[in-house]
Formats: C-alpha cells, structure tokens, sequence
C-alpha cells in the first residue's frame, strides 16, 4: 500500500495537468503520449535493419508456401522456416514491450481512479450498498450518515437479493465517513464529495461473516459515444491507441 500512496502524487504530477481537460481530450492526448513512448522505445530497442529483413523473409515464405499447396511435405518445411523466422521477429518485440509494461500499468492504474466514473458532486444524488454474504437471507441494515451528507431514503433499510441499498445526497464538499449497523456490527466506508475529477474506491470488502463489502454506486464516466456504444477510458484507449501507434508507426517508417 506504502507503494501506491507513493505512486499516487508522482502520476499526478506526471499527468494531473490533463484533469483541467475534458475528459474526451484528456484521453485523447494521454492516449497519444503513451503511443508516442511506445513507439520511440520499440525503435531505440530492436534492430531495425534486423526486423525489415525478418519481415520480408516471413513475406517471402508465406508467398512460397501458397505456390506449394500441391506439395505438402515442401509446404510444411517452408512453414517450419516461416515459424522459426516468426519467432526471431517476436523477440526482437518482446524487449520494448517488457521495458514499458510496468510504466503502462502505473499509468492505468492512475486513469482508472480518475476516469473511471463521475465523481460525486454536491447536491448530486447517489447510492451506496452494503452486499452480504450467501446464506444471510434477512435482517435490517441501518445508515448513520455526518453533518453535510443527506439520507434521502430510510436510514433502516431490509435486505433483498442479497443487499441493502440508500439514496444519498452531498450537500457541500468534503471528505466523510458513513456509519453501517448490521446485527449490533458497525463498518464504516469513506466518500468525497467534490467538483474535481477524482472520489473514493467504489467497493470495500469488509472481513465479517455476514457482511462481505460496502460499495458506492458509480455512475460510469462515458468518454465517447460510437453509435450508441458508450465508451469509458479503456474502450477509448484502445481505439486511440490502435489509431495513433498505427500512424506512429507508419511515419518512423518501423517493422
């Protein structure tokens, strides 16, 4: 954990700066940076010279092996070659890829906690749960919420299929701890209300018997909209992140 709450301030001084972006441009950009790492790596690390000759011999096998369909035993030695020369290609790949494995996963590590879903903002509605384990098929829950957090619902709430859920409503910024009772235990849970782009882990698991997490109830940040299918900050990556490496790509002239 010590690790991560380290991590955490190096990402945003890294990347916070996109976070005063809308979210679509934010990552749009980030998209096109991490592209742009990537790219640079896989041309400072492999052979380039190496990776053209390797390309145009796999080219030149898979041709000779569609002249060879009438002749299987030859067709399968050329495939053999082909394979040999596939793998050579694909660890002359591999050195970039694992040199920037972990900064990739740091840096997704960072947008899902900032893009992965709307934050809470005052005067907003949302919900939060209390999830139980199997076997608990009834029992009453009870929500004790602080000054600036409203219960817009019952604070008491009966479980059914397998959960107990509350409206709630922020009515000013700020950090705050709500209070769960079930069966005389009490689990607490913390959420942020705030305008900036950023909130509190949407699920906490809770070691009890009966009691198995506490969760708030995220709306998810849609980034872009393709024909009515609604993408957050992964689905949008990849599709920028195709877009741009392959145009990367194609410019630096790269095998």
């Amino acid at each position: 954990m010590a690790f991560f709450d380290f991590i955490k301030p190096v990402m945003e001084f890294l990347f916070g700066w996109v976070l005063v972006l809308p979210p679509f441009w934010a990552i749009l950009l980030i998209s096109f940076l991490i592209a742009l790492l990537i790219t640079f790596c896989y041309k400072w690390f492999t052979n380039q010279d190496l990776m053209k000759q390797l390309k145009e011999e796999m080219k030149a096998f898979q041709k000779e092996i569609k002249e060879l369909k009438a002749e299987p035993e030859k067709a399968m030695a050329v495939q053999k070659k082909a394979m040999e020369t596939n793998m050579k290609y694909m660890m002359q790949s591999l050195k970039p890829t694992l040199i920037t494995f972990i900064p990739i996963i740091l840096i997704f590590g960072w947008l899902q906690g900032a893009f992965a879903y709307e934050p809470l903002m005052p005067g907003t509605e949302f919900s939060v749960s209390m999830q139980f384990e199997k076997g608990v098929i009834d029992g009453e829950a009870t929500l004790k919420a602080p000054e600036g957090i409203k219960i817009v619902s019952d604070a008491v709430q009966t479980m059914g299929a397998g959960q107990a859920s509350w409206t709630l409503k922020g009515e000013k910024e700020g950090e705050y701890f709500l209070e769960f009772t079930f069966n005389d235990r009490k689990f607490s849970k913390k959420v942020l209300i705030t305008q900036e782009r950023t909130y509190e882990e949407a699920l906490t698991f809770i070691e009890d018997p009966q009691v198995k997490s506490v969760s708030i109830n995220y709306e998810k940040l849609i980034i872009m909209d393709l024909l009515g299918w609604e993408l957050g900050w992964l689905g949008s990556y990849i599709i920028f992140s195709i877009l741009f490496s392959l145009g990367l790509r194609k410019a630096m002239k790269l095998y």
